[in-house]
């Protein structure tokens, strides 16, 4: 079975060694990922539903571009603060709403940054077709 690393261009994959994702065989894992953006910055500053959205549609890419779909989705874990509001699950609920992924929810006191609310982490199947 071949392994690969995927990275999503921050600097410090290759300075502290991860990577963003790592695809076995069809199975691909999404490490947590938060609003950070290339720049440093976090998007959407203290805004559930702007950080949820930003993350999940970036996961969604990374998926994508391995060559998979939303709809292969089959888990996401979401590790939020207590600032964490319920805007924040509406931005789940546009994306994944018709593909019902396990999903868990867990607060924790804090991320790297008072400012990020959320860190998701995501694993995902490419070519699971749904049984009815």
């Amino acid at each position: 079975m071949k392994r690969k690393n995927i990275f999503s261009g921050a600097p410090l994959e290759l300075k502290a060694g991860y990577c963003r994702a790592v695809k076995i065989g069809d199975i691909i894992h999404i490490g947590g990922t938060t609003a950070v953006q290339p720049d440093g910055s976090v998007y959407g500053e203290g805004d559930s539903y702007a950080q949820m959205k930003y993350i999940l549609e970036k996961q969604v890419k990374i998926i994508e571009e391995a060559g998979g779909k939303k709809e292969d989705v089959y888990e996401v874990r979401i590790f939020q603060t207590p600032e964490f509001d319920k805007s924040g699950m509406q931005a789940y609920t546009e994306i994944f709403h018709d593909v019902y992924p396990l999903c868990t929810g867990v607060t924790i006191a804090k991320l790297n940054r008072p400012t990020q609310l959320v860190e998701i982490e995501m694993s995902a199947a490419l070519g699971t077709e749904l049984e009815k």
